[in-house]
């Protein structure tokens, strides 16, 4: 518990550097957002691309990874399922984005550095295979229950996504184990290396530009805290280790379970016109709680494996 609860001590000075950086306008959420294309199109593939080139192949490496895949697609089904009780529409406007936060983590963002952190490579070797779980069902799922009516089904956002395009370049090289040369290696790697400070700098900015005395009113945010910090990881750490599931595998898995909301929820809450402020809250607030229930999590799971 103390070294993972270290670990995202780490990570929020960092969120801590952020948050000064735009109270004192040296680095702002306007500059953070434009920096956001950044870390999402050229820095996410990157990781996950470094991630496979530092595993060395092996036929039980790759089945532990498309065995990760189908974990981490069952953990954002069993989200949804606990979800299906709670934060109906048509009760409250703001029933949405809750429900949205409860279900949909920050994987690429915060479960991959943390993984890194915590494990290693094969930390985000195995955490990669949540990137293509979450853009896979985030762009159907996901965004059905935050447009609502105006949802369309794109099958062009479901497939050319940074995440996806990531492992489809990575995986191939795995499989095929291909040694890449080092001058094309390394670059990669170094810009790979930008992906936990930057993430966490852009957060701060957010955190920042956030009503923090507001949002510890907001009740509906807690219950997203408990759902998506408490209830989600503690059901998949149980299930997965009922199934057999073990060792790093099944914590790579706790950590994309315990991870906060995402930073999706305030972007699909400006796209289709749903309170973003709330959105911002819920995702601050959210996070700020998981500083305390993350490490105990994942010392859970390590326990566990």
């Amino acid at each position: 518990m103390k070294s993972a609860a270290g670990q995202v001590a780490i990570l929020y000075l960092i969120v801590l550097v952020g948050f000064i950086c735009d109270k004192v306008k040296l680095f702002t959420e306007a500059t953070a957002r434009a920096t956001i294309n950044l870390l999402l199109y050229i820095i996410t593939p990157c990781i996950i691309i470094d991630s496979f080139l530092k595993m060395e192949y092996s036929p039980a490496r790759a089945k532990k990874f498309f065995l990760a895949l189908g974990l981490m697609f069952l953990l954002h089904f069993v989200a949804i399922v606990l979800n299906l009780p709670f934060f109906r529409p048509k009760k409250n406007p703001h029933n949405p984005i809750f429900k949205y936060a409860s279900i949909y983590g920050n994987v690429g963002f915060m479960a991959i550095p943390l993984a890194k952190a915590v494990l290693g490579a094969k930390g985000v070797f195995y955490c990669s295979s949540g990137l293509i779980a979450f853009n896979v069902i985030t762009f159907t799922h996901g965004i059905r229950v935050m447009a609502g009516d105006q949802y369309q089904f794109d099958w062009k956002k479901l497939i050319v996504n940074p995440g996806v395009i990531g492992v489809a370049i990575g995986l191939p090289l795995f499989l095929l184990n291909v040694q890449v040369p080092a001058v094309v290696a390394q670059p990669i790697s170094l810009i790979a290396g930008l992906n936990t400070a930057v993430a966490m700098l852009i957060f701060g900015t957010y955190l920042a530009n956030t009503d923090l005395r507001t949002m510890f009113r907001a009740k509906g945010i807690y219950l997203v805290a408990l759902l998506k910090l408490v209830a989600l990881p503690v059901c998949c750490i149980f299930l997965f280790r009922l199934m057999g599931v073990k060792g790093s595998l099944l914590v790579a898995c706790a950590i994309s379970a315990s991870v906060p909301s995402g930073n999706n929820t305030f972007m699909f809450s400006s796209k289709y016109g749903l309170d973003v402020g709330m959105a911002s809250k819920t995702v601050a607030l959210v996070s700020f709680i998981s500083i305390f229930t993350m490490p105990v999590i994942i010392a859970f799971a390590q326990s566990m494996a």
